[in-house]
């Protein structure tokens, strides 16, 4: 199929693109980029007052299939991730069985192929079954299709077993992702320590819990000289220690979240589980540090965490509530709100965040807009606010904070690898 979409304000930050100009995809590529594109028997997009930006990447996305198809699936994740705007997003291994080796990696790679409407890479396992205890064999899940490594939410604590996986990683170029996590520090707590959660009785979790364990993770990033991202920082402290390492040279990159920049541990009062993450919510001024941290690079992009969960593991009491919240249909919108809109950086800011930066990071095709590259386009009315309610979602679960929030900023057209998925803001199948 051809498509030639009119007028629209291209910005890509790679490109230092932002004017006004068409652009032909043919072939499932992008076949020009210019003004007035004279051609025949494509299909016309009138792009005028829409932004046209590299498909977003999300880094840390969990489809849950294989094994939790009762939460999400590679159907549904996907749908919900072009619908968002995601042309390409990083399955997080925690799936049953998890991706340790090549044949669980084989056999979601077959699901993607059959199911999934956007460019879908899959993360492997750091220690086999992700029970810090036994490394995978790296270089056979790299063969298989792995992109990177990660144990997710299940942080490994043998510091001299994730030195040996950072440096075995690095020989064979698998970025190593980190939920920083001491999870002796963080007990069995549930929200964030403070006031809030001793007046509603709640365990805490203290930002040491953090903090600490990124600390370690920054020393043995320091003394095996090699790289490592870390997923969901929430914390002031940490971003001090990130913004320090960085400043003296240690090969680190970092993430932050839609809600730990727009929520605070407030939200916990309503006891609802859909207040329930982890890292949990934080204080106000963890947020202004994030970002902060956002603004200035500290923070190198946003990632979603989606996290999907069934109503019966989340509509309960808040301590048996499982952590995580859905986040890829509105991660755009609110990050434009609180971090454009505010002022406190530019839309090409942020499309470095969501697009550039992670393609860099994963060393993945994507994050601008180049003839000849394969057609990853989102198109964005800036100026459309709309109500996020629960009838629209697209997941296959409904566990958010934000059903009933307006929002600005919304995504109207979607090509994934040229093709047309998303179509006038509704999913084109």
């Amino acid at each position: 199929m051809k498509y030639l979409i009119k007028n629209a304000r291209v910005v890509d930050p790679e490109n230092n693109l932002d004017y006004i100009c068409d652009l032909l995809v043919e072939n499932n590529q992008i076949a020009q980029i210019k003004e007035n594109i004279k051609t025949e028997g494509a299909e016309i997009i009138d792009a005028e007052g829409l932004v046209a930006v590299p498909g977003f990447i999300d880094m840390h996305t969990h489809l849950r299939e294989p094994g939790f198809e009762g939460k999400e699936t590679i159907l549904s994740g996907t749908r919900s991730a072009a619908k968002g705007g995601f042309t390409t997003v990083c399955m997080m291994p925690n799936t049953n069985p998890v991706m340790d080796c090549a044949a669980n990696i084989a056999l979601a790679q077959k699901i993607i192929k059959q199911d999934a409407l956007v460019n879908v890479h899959i993360i492997g396992a750091i220690t086999k079954d992700r029970k810090g205890r036994e490394l995978t064999d790296f270089a056979a899940l790299k063969k298989a299709g792995a992109i990177a490594l990660s144990d997710d939410g299940s942080p490994l604590e043998d510091g001299a077993l994730m030195a040996r996986a950072l440096k075995l990683a690095a020989k064979l170029g698998l970025p190593i992702t980190s939920h920083a996590e001491d999870l002796k520090l963080a007990g069995k707590g549930v929200m964030n320590d403070g006031f809030i959660s001793s007046k509603l009785g709640l365990a805490g979790i203290s930002n040491a819990s953090e903090y600490e364990a990124v600390s370690r993770e920054i020393d043995l990033a320091k003394e095996t000289k090699t790289a490592l991202h870390f997923c969901h920082i929430s914390t002031k402290e940490s971003v001090d220690l990130i913004r320090q390492a960085k400043k003296e040279g240690v090969k680190i990159t970092a993430e932050a979240t839609p809600h730990h920049f727009t929520l605070t541990e407030s939200e916990c009062e309503s006891f609802s589980g859909n207040a329930k993450m982890n890292p949990p919510l934080r204080k106000t001024e963890d947020v202004e540090a994030i970002k902060q941290a956002l603004k200035d690079g500290t923070l190198d992009n946003i990632a979603t965490d989606h996290a999907p969960h069934a109503p019966h593991e989340k509509e309960v009491e808040f301590d048996y509530a499982l952590f995580g919240i859905i986040g890829l249909e509105t991660a755009f919108s609110l990050a434009y709100e609180t971090l454009v809109e505010s002022g406190l950086i530019t839309l090409k800011k942020l499309i470095e965040l969501m697009s550039v930066n992670p393609a860099r990071i994963f060393k993945l095709e994507g994050g601008s807009l180049c003839v000849g590259a394969k057609a990853d386009i989102v198109l964005i009315d800036l100026n459309n606010e709309w109500v996020y309610s629960q009838s629209e979602i697209l997941s296959s679960s409904r566990n958010t904070p934000y059903i009933g929030r307006r929002l600005k900023g919304r995504v109207e057209h979607v090509f994934a690898a040229g093709r047309h998925v998303v179509k006038v803001g509704k999913l084109n199948e």
